[in-house]
C-alpha cells in the first residue's frame, strides 16, 4: 500500500503541485492540490501513515490551497482555499496554511457527508466500546483526547463523530488532533512521545498545533465501533473529578445541539440520534487532573465507574 510516508519530499511536492495528492482519510478520499511550499512538510509529518490512492479514481472532496498572486505573493503573503471551483472562505496568512487545510477538510465533511449523522465530538474506542465526547471549544475535549491516546485508546475522530444512519455504528475518521494555546504545553509535558506540528500563532483560535494520529488508529480506519457512552467533559482548574449520570432526554437535546446536520437530515436524523442515545449511557464529566481522568476513563470503559 502506497502511503504519504513512502513518497520522497520531491514526489510529494510534485503530486501536490500537479494532479493532486489523492489522500484517503477514513471513508473519504480527498484530492489536495497546492503550491504552498510550507504545507509540504506538515502533510509529510502529519499524514505519513495515510494511504495514497491512484489519480483518476473516485474522489469525495477536491481541495485547492493556493498562494496569492500579484503583490500579495511577496508582501504579507496569503493562502486561498477553493472547493470544487468555489472560494467559501476569506484568505488567511500564509503561515496558517496547514491549519487551514485541517479546517477545510472538516468543513467538507460537515457540509457534504450527509450519509451520516455528524456530531461535533471526539470519539475514542477501547475494549470494543466507543466513548463520544461532545463539547464546545474550551471544554478540554481535545486535551483529554490527546491524553487518552497515550493510554491505549483508539482514535476514531477528534472533531466529528460519524454515526451511520442504517445501523448506528460509529465510522472512524482518524485525523490529527487539534490542540490550542495552553493545551499544547500540557500535552507536551504529559506525553513526551507525542509528535506535534509546528505551533502556528495568531489564528482566530489562538495558537494551534496538531498531534499526529497514532498509526494503529489509522490502520484500523475502516473498522467501525459500537457506541457505549456519551460523556460531556469540562475542564475546570482545581476542580475535584466528578462523573454524573445525565438523563437520556437531556442527553438527546445536548447532542442535537452539537450536531452539524441534525436538522438537514430531518426524520432520519431524529431516528439516528434516538438510536445513539438508546445505545449509550450518558454523563457529565468535570476534571482538572489528567492522571485522574485517565484512571476514571479506564474504569468507565470496563463498566466499573
Amino acid at each position: 500500500m502506497l502511503t504519504v510516508g513512502s513518497l520522497s519530499r520531491a514526489e510529494l511536492a510534485a503530486r501536490l503541485s500537479g494532479d493532486g495528492l489523492v489522500l484517503r482519510t477514513g471513508p473519504f478520499i480527498n484530492r489536495i492540490r497546492s503550491d504552498v511550499a510550507p504545507l509540504i512538510d506538515s502533510v509529510a509529518l502529519m499524514y505519513a501513515d495515510y494511504p495514497v490512492e491512484p489519480v483518476g479514481g473516485f474522489v469525495d472532496f477536491h481541495l485547492e490551497l493556493r498562494r496569492s498572486g500579484g503583490l500579495r505573493r511577496w508582501y504579507k503573503s496569503q493562502v486561498h482555499f477553493a472547493y470544487d471551483g468555489t472560494t467559501p472562505f476569506q484568505p488567511l496568512p500564509l503561515a496558517q496554511a496547514y491549519p487551514m487545510l485541517e479546517w477545510t477538510m472538516n468543513w467538507c465533511v460537515s457540509h457534504r457527508a450527509h450519509g451520516y449523522l455528524i456530531v461535533h465530538a471526539a470519539v475514542l474506542e477501547k475494549h470494543g466500546r466507543a466513548i463520544i465526547l461532545p463539547a464546545p471549544p474550551g471544554s478540554g475535549k481535545s486535551t483529554l483526547t490527546a491524553a487518552l491516546l497515550g493510554h491505549g485508546w483508539r482514535l476514531l475522530s477528534d472533531e466529528m463523530t460519524l454515526v451511520r444512519l442504517d445501523d448506528g455504528v460509529v465510522v472512524p475518521l482518524p485525523r490529527p488532533v487539534s490542540l490550542k494555546n495552553t493545551s499544547i504545553d500540557i500535552i507536551r509535558a504529559f506525553r513526551p512521545d507525542a509528535i506535534l506540528s509546528r505551533p502556528v500563532e495568531e489564528t482566530t483560535k489562538g495558537t494551534i498545533a496538531h498531534l499526529k494520529a497514532p498509526g494503529a488508529s489509522i490502520a484500523r480506519a475502516l473498522e467501525p465501533a459500537r457506541p457505549a457512552c456519551i460523556v460531556f467533559p469540562r475542564w475546570e482548574a482545581g476542580a475535584a473529578i466528578a462523573l454524573e449520570p445525565l438523563p437520556k432526554a437531556r442527553a438527546f437535546m445536548q447532542v442535537a445541539d452539537n450536531c452539524f446536520n441534525y436538522q438537514v437530515l430531518g426524520a432520519r436524523g431524529f431516528t439516528a440520534l434516538g438510536g445513539l442515545i438508546d445505545a449509550s449511557d450518558a454523563y457529565t464529566f468535570r476534571y482538572s487532573s489528567l492522571p485522574e481522568a485517565m484512571a476514571l476513563f479506564e474504569r468507565l470503559v470496563l463498566g466499573d465507574a
